[in-house]
């Protein structure tokens, strides 16, 4: 047997926390002398103890660990659950990375307040495209609400197209709108040009109508960080005297796999009164 020190060291865990796990008796030692009152352990309580950290560093609490542990799963059993909630860990943290994401961008519009550059801005007319859509709805414009919408929905355009034998010709060209059911929803339209018959089935081939005035301005970098740049847009539309008359446009000038370098066009349609 052991000494706790020892089996502490064997384990990689403080002495503090074993006594604190056999006062809560999530880990009793094989034997306490009755007169020195000195904990010993066996090498065979590694495996619960291994059991324990895992649990807990996977974020249940010690009364969890010890219900489960008390209905002696199984290490199979116990696999799946820690990957279950191995699973449930990494989608938080990358809902809190896009959280974070999204502090800096609001951080950035915040500290370019009132020396946002305009001269950036481009007042141009937008030709009419042909485009395959599929569109799908959001529950409010909020980046996290449209990040997982649109993504899944140009993987599913991409996929048809290729099985349809239908080439892209252009960019893609995202838009959104408000949902007909209201709420705050948002229909979510992810377009690419193409060059193919009108008409509905896998996904929809329809004209996208001209924009006679759009301002528009290119934004450089992952979509997540986009607010400076569409609020620097905002901006110049209010203090040149403009309107918007319809739905913005986001187009993909360039998309490698790395996001950082994205390139893409926001285009407002706007008219001067």
């Amino acid at each position: 047997m052991f000494t706790i020190g020892d089996f502490a060291r064997h384990g990689r865990v403080s002495v503090r926390m074993l006594r604190h796990y056999d006062a809560t008796g999530l880990l009793r030692p094989a034997h306490v002398d009755p007169v020195s009152g000195y904990r010993y352990y066996t090498a065979a309580q590694l495996a619960r103890l291994n059991r324990v950290i895992a649990l807990k560093d996977l974020g249940f609490t010690l009364q969890q660990v010890g219900d489960i542990l008390d209905e002696k799963v199984g290490a199979g059993e116990l696999r799946g659950m820690l990957r279950l909630r191995r699973a449930e860990l990494e989608t938080d943290m990358a809902a809190a990375r896009a959280r974070l994401v999204q502090v800096e961008a609001r951080l950035r519009a915040i500290e370019s307040e009132g020396h946002m550059p305009t001269n950036d801005v481009v007042v141009k007319s937008v030709p009419a495209v042909r485009v395959a859509e599929l569109t799908a709805t959001a529950e409010s414009y909020e980046p996290e609400h449209i990040g997982p919408v649109i993504g899944p929905l140009y993987d599913e355009l991409f996929r048809l197209l290729d099985a349809a034998g239908v080439t892209p010709t252009g960019p893609g060209i995202a838009s959104y709108e408000d949902a007909p059911e209201g709420g705050g929803r948002i229909r979510v339209h992810a377009a690419v040009q193409v060059s193919a018959p009108l008409g509905d089935g896998d996904f929809r081939v329809l004209d996208l109508p001209a924009l006679d005035r759009a301002a528009t301005i290119v934004h450089r970098g992952s979509m997540d960080a986009v607010l400076p740049t569409a609020q620097t847009l905002a901006h110049w539309i209010d203090t040149h005297g403009y309107r918007t008359t319809g739905y913005p446009r986001e187009v993909t000038l360039e998309c490698p796999e790395n996001r950082a370098d994205w390139v893409t066009e926001l285009q407002a349609p706007v008219a001067q009164d």
